[in-house]
């Protein structure tokens, strides 16, 4: 019976949270998410939403569903036997939770959000699956209730160290609203310095150097809290690498572009050339990117070489991605001398914007986002390609649109 009760609990607490997923995906999913996730007004009201969540685990204040639902589900399900009275316990359970795991269910699907319509729903199984599996553990081994841990500050101290990488989240949504609206005012210096800025203060805070209004004193540093204090100073000193350029790997995908001055001055009217990690005149073995079709396809018969154009995007996390672990690689740059590039986002709503959208989608039948074609000097679609993780696999396609 404990199993059965248990399984049935927690099936009640994965429904609910996943039907939240499922209706982000209804009322988004289908109706242009990308054009949507790419709005500079859709941005800074999510970015809101995100500095919000933060002070809500701080404890400025809380966010609470009506006591009068609440009680209304607890009074049914005491009333209730059997299956039923269990599947209303898990309900209520999921609906007063919601207040401590709003900020973190929010942040999943606002993520998720940004790409296919199922994303949503599977992170919703994942985090109330992982969410679910304790109290089904708890009801076939109930000893194990006397080892955990007792509650105390540790948790307050975990709610506003999340509470900051909320507002680290946060930064991203406000860079692409800069990036679509060229504002010019989060390059990628300043964002990464205040990333670092935010894993010193996290490790500083997890030390007791200063506190909240609702945490106890730290007495002792456990080998716990010294361990995540280890981790938050690592994470600080592994981000200053990339004020100097540098690769971060993963974390590349959602900083800004390292050409963000060419693009701000670009849309400020300037017609120069894209130099990859410089803002100057281009120097030996530095890439340059046109900004136009027209102009590669002339250049492309005067010095008989094909195109390679990339269709990316400003918010592209994906195309941020593949620009620092890819295309800054030796190999890459030997073999994009042998083409002319050119780069043409697509997700601003203006012009050559929309006309390079346009283009993508009625040359190509593409509107994905990185996606890299290659084109013959007499127009000929020679190959193309979108985003992935497997190097070779890039190499490849380069080396065939030389060959052909």
């Amino acid at each position: 019976n404990a199993l059965k009760d248990s399984a049935v609990y927690a099936a009640g607490i994965i429904f609910t949270f996943t039907a939240l997923g499922f209706l982000l995906a209804l009322i988004f999913g289908a109706t242009g998410i990308r054009d949507f996730a790419a709005n500079g007004w859709v941005n800074l009201f999510i970015a809101a939403i995100f500095i919000v969540f933060a002070f809500n685990l701080f404890g400025a204040f809380e966010i609470q569903l009506p006591t009068g639902l609440l009680n209304l589900l607890n009074t049914k399900s005491n009333q209730s036997s059997g299956m039923l009275s269990v599947l209303l316990m898990s309900l209520t359970f999921s609906l007063t939770s919601f207040t401590c795991t709003v900020p973190f269910v929010g942040s999943a699907l606002i993520s998720a959000s940004g790409g296919e319509w199922f994303y949503p729903i599977i992170g919703m199984l994942a985090f109330s699956g992982v969410f679910a599996i304790p109290f089904v553990l708890l009801a076939i081994f109930p000893s194990y209730l006397k080892k955990m841990p007792k509650a105390g500050g540790w948790m307050n101290n975990v709610k506003v160290a999340m509470g900051f990488l909320e507002i680290a989240a946060s930064l991203k949504f406000i860079s692409n609203a800069d990036l679509v609206w060229a504002w010019g005012i989060l390059p990628k210096e300043l964002f990464l310095a205040i990333w670092i800025a935010i894993s010193l203060i996290i490790g500083l805070y997890l030390m007791g150097v200063f506190r909240f209004p609702h945490d106890s004193e730290i007495e002792t540093v456990g080998s716990l809290r010294a361990i995540f204090i280890t981790i938050f100073f690592s994470i600080a000193f592994y981000l200053m690498i990339g004020l100097w350029d540098k690769p971060l790997g993963e974390l590349d995908a959602f900083l800004p572009p390292s050409e963000y001055h060419e693009i701000m001055s670009a849309s400020n009217g300037s017609t120069a050339s894209m130099i990859s990690g410089n803002t100057g005149v281009p120097k030996k073995d530095e890439v340059v990117w046109l900004k136009n079709l027209d102009e590669a396809k002339k250049l492309s018969k005067e010095q008989n070489k094909p195109i390679f154009i990339d269709f990316t995007g400003f918010t592209c996390t994906n195309c941020r991605w593949m620009e620092q672990n890819f295309f800054r690689k030796d190999e890459t740059i030997e073999l994009f001398s042998n083409y002319i590039l050119v780069k043409l986002y697509t997700d601003r709503l203006e012009e050559p914007y929309i006309s390079n959208k346009k283009l993508q989608e009625e040359k190509f039948g593409s509107i994905e986002l990185p996606m890299y074609a290659i084109i013959s000097t007499n127009g000929e679609v020679l190959g193309t390609e979108t985003f992935t993780r497997d190097y070779n696999q890039f190499l490849n396609f380069l080396k065939l649109g030389i060959n052909k």
